[in-house]
């Protein structure tokens, strides 16, 4: 990344300003819905030392009845938190390496749910670059797990509801998105042709092979 879309986040991270929290009533009921509806919202981290926070550049859906999610095979213990009300996080660990987190999309009892795949680092870069044990902005939380690991989100947070008042939030933004492209999905083997991926567009903390990022 160049010098001023690096100066350019450096000053989006010291001007953040306050965050509205999102309600749920604005969250659309329809999980392909809701991942396109979060590009370009805020995920903030109330961190016992600062505010955390990054703008949401990329998400992936996990509709009802889709081979790929999760709750395709029904509810567990595991799982549980993907069939609450839509807004509430789904925090599990992957491949024995790194957490992930997404937000349920359906209403109660229904499982689906929408992975947080990227953001752009807005507030907390500090915090952020130690959790992550590097100084790149561009690497802090491009890819489900180090989004995870940089907003120091683990299994504590599963079941958090994101729309009520708690240390891990959605929030809306002053800034506009630009334009959102949709792609199919990153690393899956099943439901594989289905474009439930969206990202804004031209947004160089979106992950994934520079064919899915324009």
């Amino acid at each position: 990344m160049g010098n001023a879309s690096t100066a350019k986040t450096e000053h989006a991270a010291s001007c953040i300003g306050p965050v509205r929290r999102l309600r749920r009533a604005e969250l659309p009921q329809d999980t392909a819905t809701l991942a396109r509806y979060l590009i370009g919202k805020i995920l903030v981290h109330d961190h016992r030392r600062e505010r955390i926070a990054g703008r949401i550049v990329e998400t992936e859906a996990y509709v009802v009845g889709d081979a790929a999610a999760h709750a395709f095979r029904g509810r567990t213990p595991r799982n549980s938190s993907l069939f609450l009300e839509r807004g509430h996080a789904y925090v599990y660990f992957v491949y024995g390496c790194w957490f992930a987190i997404n937000v349920s999309g359906e209403s109660p009892g229904v499982g689906a749910g929408v992975l947080l795949r990227a953001l752009e680092p807005v507030a907390g870069l500090e915090s952020m670059q130690r959790h992550r044990g590097t100084h790149r902005l561009l690497d802090l939380a491009r890819g489900p797990g180090r989004l995870a690991m940089a907003m120091d989100v683990d299994r504590r947070f599963d079941g958090a509801d994101l729309c009520a008042p708690g240390p891990l939030w959605l929030g809306a933004s002053r800034r506009r998105p630009g334009a959102v492209g949709e792609s199919v999905r990153i690393g899956i083997t099943r439901e594989v042709d289905r474009k439930l991926r969206f990202f804004e567009r031209d947004n160089a903390f979106v992950s994934g092979p520079r064919r899915l990022r324009a």
